[in-house]
């Protein structure tokens, strides 16, 4: 029976493309490149600066410029992390459930903790996380198992009994190695490059609400 119920956040639990595209575009404006719609962004969202800066200036982190356009981002997105990002439908509504059925819920991320500690707060959760883990809070972020196995540490409950929820491959790879039951967001940041069936999950959600369904 699962005791606990852990999100990933970008894609997940929160809408948070727009903002991380805005971070991208005030860059490319700044460089005199063409910005990027909104539909090439979001499917790309959750794997962060790495995705974005490539789409926008068509370099990976190999390149001797990429690590100075990441900090450039970081900075960019610290003025509008929270400006249009929002809960997706339906996750208000499901943290309250679990809460009714006694069942702590939690954050892993790879969002850097400078902004997630500040966005869960702007994000005004009907209750509050039992824990939060930011892509720094370990040695490794995801697909490393370090986060999870943190987070079930501080919560208290082995990791067999919690059930992961995200968008992304590494979210499912993460939750396996370390026995948890995984579900795969639909609604999330799906790339159409992306395998999900490939990914190995227990299964797939199309609403939060459908969460409560893999709970027994």
């Amino acid at each position: 029976m699962i005791k606990a119920v852990l999100f990933d956040l970008d894609g997940t639990l929160a809408d948070t493309a727009r903002d991380l595209g805005a971070a991208l575009n005030a860059m490319l404006a700044e460089h005199g490149l063409p910005l990027q719609p909104y539909e090439a962004m979001r499917p790309i969202a959750s794997h962060g600066a790495r995705a974005l800066i490539k789409l926008g200036f068509g370099i990976d982190k190999e390149h001797p410029d990429f690590p100075a356009l990441r900090a450039r981002f970081m900075d960019e997105y610290e003025n509008s992390f929270d400006k249009e990002t929002v809960l997706f439908d339906g996750v208000a509504e499901l943290i309250v459930k679990l809460t009714e059925r006694g069942l702590p819920w939690g954050i892993i991320t790879n969002k850097p903790q400078r902004f997630t500690a500040r966005l869960v707060e702007a994000l005004a959760f009907p209750v509050a996380p039992a824990v939060i883990v930011s892509g720094d809070t370990t040695p490794a972020p995801k697909p490393d198992p370090r986060p999870m196995l943190h987070a079930t540490n501080v919560i208290g409950i082995a990791p067999e009994y919690c059930l992961y929820v995200g968008d992304a491959e590494r979210d499912i790879e993460a939750g396996r190695v370390t026995g948890m039951r995984t579900l795969i967001a639909n609604w999330g940041y799906i790339a159409d490059d992306d395998l999900p069936h490939a990914w190995q999950a227990d299964a797939f959600i199309d609403h939060p609400l459908d969460v409560l369904k893999h709970l027994d």
